[in-house]
């Protein structure tokens, strides 16, 4: 009987253990250091607003040089938001979108901006963030000086 009982009592044991203990996804994610050394290699490269966001789309830091107009403190926020969601450069992400009659109504969705200057960052093949920036002369510049700050801290745009 008490070996009855012994062997019932590691049962249930084992049963709660297995139970208690998931194995859960660890993942790769950029902190606040990191955030600020792209906010400061973005600003080496050129004068815009800028978002860096986590991987779940946070924002960690968000500044805006007085020189550039107010709106593009939100903008860079979208292109960061977008770049994001969709792990694709907003530039790309808005000539595809262009090409693709399904795709006309993403302009309707108010978080995503389908302009130049948001890229999503990876370091290796995980996604940890994005970096948005506007007001930096145009779409094309705005992407250039993220793309350039985010290899400048060893980050990709791509998988």
């Amino acid at each position: 009987m008490m070996l009855k009982t012994l062997l019932s009592g590691v049962a249930m044991t084992l049963a709660v253990t297995a139970h208690a203990a998931p194995t859960l996804v660890r993942h790769a994610d950029l902190d606040l250091s990191t955030a600020r050394q792209l906010a400061d290699a973005t600003l080496q490269h050129c004068t815009g607003a800028l978002s860096v966001l986590d991987r779940g789309g946070n924002t960690l830091v968000a500044l805006r040089p007085e020189t550039v107009g107010p709106h593009n403190l939100l903008a860079s926020q979208r292109k960061a938001y977008t770049a994001l969601s969709t792990k694709t450069p907003t530039r790309l992400f808005a000539e595809r979108a262009r090409n693709n009659p399904e795709a006309a109504n993403l302009n309707s969705i108010p978080e995503l901006l389908l302009l130049g200057g948001g890229v999503p960052l990876f370091a290796g093949s995980e996604l940890v963030g994005a970096l948005g920036v506007a007001g930096a002369g145009g779409a094309e510049q705005d992407e250039a000086c993220a793309v350039q700050a985010a290899q400048a801290l060893g980050l990709t745009i791509t998988r």
